[in-house]
C-alpha cells in the first residue's frame, strides 16, 4: 500500500503540472481526491493492514493528500494568472474610445399637452382632482341630467362591465365634477384629466381609449362671462395671443346655456384669410377645441346646491384633439403605436 500511494501521489503531481485551464484542474482534483477518487480507493484497504501498520500508512495517506491539495492550490493561482492574462491580452478595451450614452426617455407628448393645459389652469387658481376610471351610471349619466332614456345616452356607446350591471368604464371626465362637487362645497375651481373609454372603432381620429381634461368654476355670481374669459385666456396661452376664438351655440344635458368653442385654424390663414384647400378647417376657417356651458340647475340639485345661491360653468376638451392640432398631426394612432421614430420627436 506504501508503493502504491508513492506512485499515486507521483501520477497526481505529473498530472497537475501538465494542467492549463481551471476546467483540467478540477478534473484532477475530483479523479484524486473525490468521494470515487483514487485517494479513498487505496484507504479504503486499510482494514485489511495489521493492526501495527495501519498508523504509519494512515499518516503517509495525509501526506500524501495535503501534497497533492498543495500542488493543486500552486497550479490554481498560477491557472488564474494565465486567465487573467489571456483575457488582458485578448479582450482589451481602449479607454481612449468615446462613451456608448443610453437614451434617455422622455415625456410621452400626449402627457406633455396634458401638462401643459394643466399648468395654465393652476396659474389660474384651479386645482387638480382625479375620479375613478369605474364608475356607475348614476355618477355617470343621471347626476348630469341624463334620463334613463335620454337621446344623449346614444351619443356616448357606453362599455359596462358586466351585463346587467351599472358599472361602467366611464366615458367622459364629467363625474368627476359630480365627485367633487358632493364631497365639497363651494367656490370651486377643478381641473380633471384623465382617460375615458367608448365603444368606438379605432381610426384616425376615434379611439376606444382616450384622454380627456375637465374643468369646472362653481360660485356666487359665476355669469357666462366668466367662462368666456377663462377660456379665451387659456386658449390664447396656449395656442398664442393672436388666436381668434369664437362660441357657437351648442346642448349639453349638463349644461345651460351651451357651447361649441373653436379658434381660428392654425395651419392655414385662419377666419380672416382661409384657405379653401386646407386639409385641417376644410375651408372655413376654424376648428372646433371644446364644449362648455353653465352648469345646469339640475346638476347642482343633485350634489345639494342650491342653484338660486351658487352658479358655475364647466368645459371638456380631448387631449389628443388638442396634440393633433398642435403637432400637425392627421392619425391619432400614432400617439398610441408605441414607435420610438414617432415618440422620440418629441423628447
Amino acid at each position: 500500500m506504501r508503493a502504491e500511494l508513492a506512485e499515486l501521489r507521483q501520477a497526481a503531481l505529473t498530472e497537475i503540472a501538465a494542467t492549463r485551464t481551471p476546467g483540467e484542474l478540477d478534473a484532477v482534483r475530483v479523479r484524486y481526491l473525490g468521494r470515487k477518487g483514487s485517494l479513498n480507493a487505496i484507504l479504503r484497504g486499510l482494514g485489511q493492514l495489521a493492526a501495527d501498520e495501519r498508523p504509519a500508512v494512515g499518516a503517509l495517506a495525509n501526506d500524501v493528500k495535503e501534497a497533492i491539495v498543495a500542488a493543486l492550490d500552486t497550479k490554481g493561482a498560477e491557472v488564474a494568472g494565465d486567465e487573467l492574462r489571456r483575457a488582458l491580452a485578448e479582450e482589451r478595451i481602449d479607454v481612449t474610445l468615446p462613451g456608448r450614452t443610453r437614451p434617455r426617455g422622455h415625456v410621452h407628448p400626449l402627457r406633455q399637452i396634458e401638462d401643459e393645459i394643466v399648468d395654465i389652469f393652476v396659474r389660474m387658481g384651479f386645482r387638480v382632482a382625479e375620479g375613478p376610471e369605474i364608475d356607475d351610471d348614476y355618477h355617470n349619466f343621471g347626476a348630469l341630467n341624463f334620463e334613463p332614456d335620454h337621446p344623449a345616452r346614444d351619443m356616448q356607446d357606453t362599455i359596462f362591465v358586466a351585463a346587467g350591471n351599472d358599472t361602467l368604464l366611464r366615458t367622459h371626465m364629467s363625474p368627476v365634477q359630480i365627485h367633487v362637487m358632493s364631497a365639497s362645497k363651494p367656490p370651486l375651481r377643478v381641473i380633471a384629466p384623465g382617460t375615458v373609454y367608448r365603444r368606438d372603432e379605432l381610426d384616425t381620429t376615434h379611439s376606444p381609449m382616450f384622454q380627456q381634461i375637465e374643468g369646472f368654476m362653481v360660485d356666487e355670481r359665476v355669469t357666462l362671462a366668466d367662462l368666456k374669459g377663462v377660456l379665451i385666456h387659456f386658449l390664447r396661452r396656449l395656442f398664442g395671443p393672436q388666436t381668434g376664438v369664437r362660441f357657437r351655440p351648442s346642448f349639453f344635458p349638463f349644461t345651460e346655456p351651451s357651447a361649441e368653442v373653436d379658434i381660428a385654424c392654425t395651419s392655414c390663414g385662419g377666419s380672416a384669410n382661409p384657405d379653401p384647400a386646407c386639409r385641417v378647417c376644410h375651408g372655413s376657417g376654424w376648428l372646433e377645441i371644446l364644449g362648455a356651458g353653465m352648469i345646469h340647475p339640475n346638476v347642482l340639485r343633485a350634489v345639494g346646491y342650491d342653484p338660486q345661491a351658487v352658479q358655475g360653468f364647466a368645459f371638456g376638451m380631448g387631449t389628443e384633439r388638442i396634440a393633433l392640432l398642435r403637432y400637425g398631426i392627421d392619425d391619432l394612432r400614432l400617439f398610441y403605436d408605441n414607435d420610438l421614430r414617432f415618440l422620440t420627436q418629441f423628447a
